[in-house]
């Protein structure tokens, strides 16, 4: 989290609260500690001390300003069960509205460092709710700078962008630039939208030497050299994190020297020189523990498999291709999590807006009602009518609940993009299902698949696209499905059949059927022209048994050892092989996680 770590330094850049009928020994302690905060910790912590004994002449928001400084200060040093309770403190009730903005911005800071993401989108919610209403421009730049990076974070990169972006529309100098240039690079580089030439790069890498900002500027340097290595300049990218590694190792900055040591050693590898990339490879791994569940560790891991590999060491490729499926398994359930969040919080924003429209429309009703009581004893020859007309609204309104809790009934049990099964819906019914056919000694079967390459098609196209994607995708599978069977969307890009009465033999047709199928998705009408191929997986009750987890379990192994032998596959669960197998590695499976299991099945022609 290196680049929320490096906010909190920026944050440095905001007024200090203190305003004038407070002492002025206390305004300048304050002064004075909003200036060292983040440059020089123990002249802080001792300012600190003072300002806790003369918190009694202190004012108000004073008071408030030093509850901050106490709250930044043990987020400084990772106390953030004792911060984050301190700030939402005073994000709730701190007596000036700067107070408040600057303990939830800081407070998103601390949930996206303890990786509670969800938490973090609904704090920076309501903290850019406050934005457009405080005076100080370096401040509300600040807090846009927090969701630059939180967006970034999570992988919403056009929102990361737009964040960045208002940023530098403003009059920004200085270390703000330098961070928000950098947030703004990232962000094109991951929507593959960085421009041809470097001048943007070259521009806020030299903000950031200006600014004396090591750590960001050897940020952005990795990624000019990651561009210029995707153009075939190999050689100049070496050149160039070469030229600044003792630069980057001067920062004694963990996160950011495995970063660059990871890209030289595939870089290294990519040009065939095999010892310079082990060397880095493994300087890489030793600062592990500083960059858990991220792409430097997994490449770092997959480098020195292949080092071994083209050696010849058998031993140690299968050790080091273990270490890398791990870390690669962490990175990707890593990226995951941060998705679902945003789409959780998403859903939880939309369902909020909802309610107040309900809110809305029965204080519309009540409304009426009050304007008919009124009329009523203004007018006693219209009782009857108003009588008629009260009747009338609470019938349509009995009406209207009846048919929002039949609305909302089936939002609870139904994706509202794909119109098919949730995950919660979907599992309730196949468990009701196994249990009759357990009873009753009926076979059935499970099939998984997921969307090869989703993201790309996210990435490359825009949400909208991946959207018509996954409903087309849903409306193709229903054509498989009888009247007895479910098919569910158990998140992202992932879907399941529950089929009755089916053996594996029959559930493995079905599924090759259905992979042929999403092939020939005509994606025309999206916009774009693409191929639509997903890697399935099947388990039976033949072979897995009647519990829903273990057949969820068994086709999930088989779904991702098709993904690892190269997608557009089906594979199926037989007890008759091994439950481990050494996997076949090929340069598309790579990129995904492998998972290991015994199977058997049909792959595409």
């Amino acid at each position: 989290m290196y680049r929320l770590l490096s906010w909190l330094i920026f944050a440095s850049l905001c007024l200090a609260l203190g305003s004038g009928n407070a002492a002025t020994s206390v305004a300048a302690l304050l002064s004075e500690a909003e200036g060292v905060r983040s440059s020089d910790p123990e002249r802080f912590q001792r300012l600190l001390d003072q300002l806790q004994a003369a918190k009694g002449k202190a004012t108000a928001p004073q008071r408030d300003q030093i509850a901050y400084l106490h709250a930044y200060q043990q987020s400084y040093v990772g106390n953030y069960d004792v911060a984050i309770p301190a700030l939402r403190r005073l994000a709730n009730g701190a007596s000036t509205l700067e107070t408040r903005f600057r303990a939830g911005a800081l407070m998103v800071n601390g949930y996206a460092v303890t990786r509670q993401f969800a938490e973090g989108l609904r704090q920076l919610e309501q903290t850019l709710e406050l934005a457009e209403r405080v005076k100080d421009p370096e401040l509300r730049q600040h807090g846009f700078g927090v969701a630059a990076v939180m967006y970034n974070e999570i992988g919403e990169y056009r929102l990361g962008l737009q964040y960045a972006e208002r940023i530098l529309a403003g009059p920004v100098h200085g270390r703000a630039r330098c961070f928000a240039g950098q947030y703004r690079v990232e962000a094109l580089w991951r929507l593959k939208r960085l421009p041809d030439d470097d001048a943007l790069v070259r521009g806020a890498i030299q903000n950031c030497v200006s600014e004396n900002e090591a750590v960001i500027a050897n940020l952005l340097r990795g990624t000019l050299a990651r561009k210029w290595a995707e153009q075939g300049q190999g050689d100049k990218a070496i050149a160039l994190l070469d030229d600044h590694l003792p630069e980057v190792e001067s920062t004694r900055y963990a996160r950011l020297i495995g970063e660059v040591h990871s890209l030289l050693a595939e870089l290294f590898l990519a040009k065939g020189d095999l010892a310079e990339a082990d060397l880095h490879a493994r300087a890489a791994i030793g600062h592990g523990p500083s960059m858990p569940h991220s792409q430097p560790l997994v490449a770092a891991y997959k480098t020195l498999y292949e080092i071994a590999n083209r050696r010849g060491n058998a031993s140690d490729a299968l050790g080091y291709y273990r270490r890398y499926a791990e870390a690669d398994r962490a990175y990707l359930n890593d990226v995951k999590t941060r998705e679902l969040a945003y789409q959780f919080v998403r859903q939880e924003t939309a369902q909020k807006t909802q309610q107040i429209e309900l809110l809305n429309r029965q204080n519309q009703v009540l409304q009426l009602q009050q304007r008919v009581a009124k009329q009523n004893a203004q007018n006693t020859r219209l009782v009857v009518l108003l009588l008629l007309l009260v009747v009338a609204v609470l019938g349509y309104w009995a009406y209207w609940i009846r048919r929002r809790q039949q609305s909302l009934r089936r939002f609870a049990e139904t994706d509202a993009l794909t119109e098919v099964s949730n995950r919660h819906h979907f599992t309730q019914c196949a468990e009701q299902v196994l249990a009759q056919c357990a009873k009753n000694r009926e076979q059935a079967a499970l099939v998984m698949f997921d969307l090869d390459r989703f993201k790309e098609i996210n990435d490359t196209y825009g949400h909208a696209t991946g959207d018509w994607v996954l409903r087309e995708v849903a409306e193709n599978c229903r054509g498989f499905c009888r009247a007895i069977d479910y098919i569910g969307r158990l998140g992202g890009e992932e879907f399941a059949f529950l089929l009755r009465g089916c053996d594996l033999a029959a559930a493995t047709r079905l599924a090759e059927d259905c992979r042929l199928r999403l092939t020939r998705i005509d994606t025309r009408p999206s916009g774009h022209t693409f191929t639509v191929t997903a890697s399935f997986g099947v388990s039976a009750t033949a072979s897995s048994g009647y519990g829903l987890d273990v057949l969820i379990s068994h086709a999930d192994r088989m779904l991702y050892r098709a993904k690892r032998e190269g997608r557009n596959q089906v594979r199926a669960f037989t007890m008759d092989l091994p439950l481990f197998d050494t996997p076949r590695v090929d340069e598309a499976a790579a990129e995904e996680v492998p998972r290991s299991a015994a199977a058997v099945g049909s792959s595409a022609p």
